[in-house]
């Protein structure tokens, strides 16, 4: 095999070399020529050729010419360094065998620049569509808050092109845009970018694969005189994007690292995310354990009773779930969450008694229910009472612990930040988990965690220098506390870094019951769908059905059903509408078996803009499941292409809709049409004849 894989790499270099390349789909193609002094990096579909004098690369994919005159730049004392400008440049490879496959890791040394010695490290797969790069410095002690690995060009997109900004967090109500990439058009994006033709799906993927120590930017541009430049670099600040409202920390020492990059170009840029999704969760294996029980499904009661929560509400809320929705299982519990405001049922404050919590989480496992949670460990909410109140289980203050920025402080959602590596916040957490535990809590959703990622001017922990570094802290403590206990569920929290640490993460900000709602729920879903590859599960949150439409009802519930997982929100402790429509939907063997499969379903469009696509699909075995909404006030008809749907055109298949009789059903082996009322949502099961 190996011989093989090394046999197949010698003729694409060669063709590379010799032939002339012509136009593939949507991307402008230049002739490749041998040079000198080149390295050529072989990975599965492409090629990475570097120049030793000169200190660029160029990258080929299927003999095309995807990007040119890449380079590495760092800041160092103010100053930016390139890989072009060192004189000396050195290559050496090594052969590796990771969690990625077998490969090799190509390193270039490049010195004679001030002292300071560069190296680019290319890590190339024979299974991998992709590459992955870093830069790295060394030399007397460094500081810097800026490293780009990948800057450079890359080629032409024709049709219709987009470029995705991906939001670095779920908060303020803060939507993913694929924005149209026609030059003159600019975007910086977080941690991950994404450029493409919709026409044709194909495109780029490039992103960062650490988030540990760095907040990754992506930029992307088009000019008509420059063509297309894009630059992936550590360090990104951005007040309405990261929340920092000062730039990105330095990291220091003798040796400093960028974030590795994954780098990529693919027939379907869906594709290319996924993988770039599944890199993600290799490169970053998680801190919690696995999660192998099934797909975790309930109720939370942010949806409805929000502050209004008392004990005997959630208890009855328990015994509707238990005994009216005992077929609402993936399992053989659900969840019953108590999200803020629990300590309604406390008597004395977070340091009083706690026995009317472990009471109803009692009562809730005494009926085959899981007790769940809530908690925002990073956050101080009653800060305007000021700064010499005491932390709970500790013997700090709360000035002391909040997170310092500048002569100030870091404030977002009405909270104060605190620093998760202040020994003050971790006995905090230490304190609260155990009283948590000790009522026997079984899940705990986890909120506003990107105070914990915030950059701040001075940490109590002086080896940390960068707001990852102390969410990095401050995550880790917090699920060693936690033991292995419970189900572990992110709401508000930076969309990439929090995948070591929890099990399941909602997918946006609040949702409720409005179709307004649903659509904006699925904007994340339209372009973070792959997320589901770096978590147990993603989530759509508190899915309301309140007294809405039933078309409205259909297309909330489906939104989480296409999200991946389901917890509902209505105040069951009394009798509505809402309570009549549960019993029905939630109990539906053909939509549990759906959202047991726990993943989340792809979009078939992705020129939305901050809006998004009307269709998304999912394979489960044999099975095709297409999900369609109308989020219009008009009825509309819609054509159903089996090609771009992913379909064989010469396959027969049954089709079935599985939500209930009184919903549309107007798609048939026969038709190629389906009509929605106005806000409204179908789910059609095809099925091999």
């Amino acid at each position: 095999m190996n011989h093989l894989i090394k046999t197949t790499q010698l003729l694409l270099l060669l063709l590379i070399a010799l032939l002339p390349l012509a136009v593939l789909g949507s991307i402008h193609v230049k002739h490749v020529s041998a040079a000198d002094s080149k390295i050529n990096m072989l990975y599965l579909n492409g090629v990475v050729v570097y120049n030793l004098k000169t200190g660029m690369y160029n990258v080929y994919s299927h003999h095309e010419l995807i990007f040119s005159n890449i380079v590495a730049t760092c800041k160092v004392k103010g100053k930016i360094l390139s890989s072009a400008d060192f004189p000396e440049r050195k290559y050496n490879q090594i052969s590796i065998s990771d969690k990625f496959g077998n490969g090799s890791r190509h390193t270039v040394t490049l010195r004679g620049n001030s002292g300071v010695e560069m190296k680019q490290v290319f890590y190339i797969y024979n299974n991998r569509p992709y590459f992955i790069t870093q830069v790295e410095l060394s030399g007397s002690y460094l500081k810097s808050n800026y490293m780009s690995p990948f800057k450079g060009s890359f080629a032409g997109i024709n049709g219709d092109a987009r470029t995705v900004f991906f939001p670095f967090d779920n908060d303020t109500f803060i939507s993913y845009n694929s924005k149209p990439f026609i030059a003159p058009a600019a975007n910086i994006s977080s941690e991950t970018g994404a450029v493409f033709d919709n026409t044709s799906r194909r495109g780029f993927v490039f992103g960062s694969l650490e988030h540990e120590v760095w907040k990754t930017g992506v930029s992307t541009t088009a000019t008509k005189d420059s063509g297309n430049m894009v630059n992936v670099f550590g360090g990104y600040s951005d007040s309405t994007v990261t929340r920092d409202n000062i730039p990105h920390g330095e990291i220091g020492g003798t040796i400093i690292k960028s974030p590795k990059v994954f780098v990529g170009y693919f027939d379907d840029w869906r594709a290319g995310l996924e993988e770039y999704g599944k890199a993600n969760r290799m490169a970053e294996p998680p801190f919690i354990f696995n999660w192998t029980k099934p797909t975790p499904v309930g109720w939370n009661s942010w949806g409805v009773l929000q502050d209004k929560i008392t004990f005997d509400k959630v208890v009855k809320v328990a015994d509707f779930i238990a005994d009216s929705l005992a077929g609402f299982r993936t399992g053989n519990t659900a969840y019953v969450d108590l999200d803020a405001f629990w300590d309604n049922m406390l008597k004395g404050g977070n340091e009083g008694d706690y026995s009317k919590l472990k009471e109803f989480a009692d009562y809730c496992k005494s009926k085959g229910l899981q007790p769940g949670v809530y908690w925002a460990p990073f956050t101080d909410w009653g800060w305007k009472s000021g700064s010499n109140r005491k932390v709970e289980g500790s013997q700090y203050n709360w000035g002391d612990i909040w997170t310092k920025v500048g002569n100030g402080y870091h404030e977002i959602d009405g909270a104060r930040a605190i620093d998760p590596t202040h020994p003050g916040t971790q006995q905090r957490i230490a304190f609260i988990i155990g009283k948590l535990k000790a009522c026997g809590f079984k899940m705990i959703k986890i909120d506003f965690l990107g105070h914990g990622a915030a950059e701040s001017t001075h940490f109590y922990d002086t080896t940390v220098t960068t707001g990852m570094q102390a969410y990095h802290k401050g995550m880790e403590y917090l699920i060693k506390q936690l033991d292995g206990q419970m189900l572990v569920y992110a709401a508000i929290s930076p969309n990439l870094a929090t995948a070591r640490y929890v099990h399941t993460r909602r997918i946006a900000c609040d949702g409720f019951k409005s179709m307004h709602d649903t659509q904006y729920t699925l904007n994340s879903v339209n372009y973070g769908w792959w997320l589901t590859y770096m978590y147990n599960f993603i989530d759509a949150d508190q899915l309301v059905l309140g007294t809405e439409t039933p078309g409205a009802n259909r297309a909330r519930v489906l939104s989480g059903i296409v999200t991946g997982t389901f917890f509902t929100g209505d105040d069951f402790s009394t009798a509505g509408q809402w309570a009549t429509v549960a019993k029905k939907l939630y109990q539906n063997k053909e939509l549990l078996k759906v959202i047991k499969n726990g993943k989340a379903f792809r979009p078939v469009e992705g020129n939305t803009g901050d809006k998004t696509t009307e269709m998304f699909t999912q394979w489960i075995g044999n099975d095709f499941y297409l999900a369609v909404f109308n989020y219009s006030n008009d009825a509309k008809e819609y054509e159903i292409n089996k090609q771009r749907l992913g379909l064989a055109l010469n396959k027969k298949y049954t089709i079935k809709n599985l939500l209930p009789d009184d919903a549309p059903s107007s798609l048939t082996q026969l038709s190629s049409k389906s009509k929605l009322p106005a806000n409204d949502a179908v789910l059609y099961k095809f099925s091999k004849e």
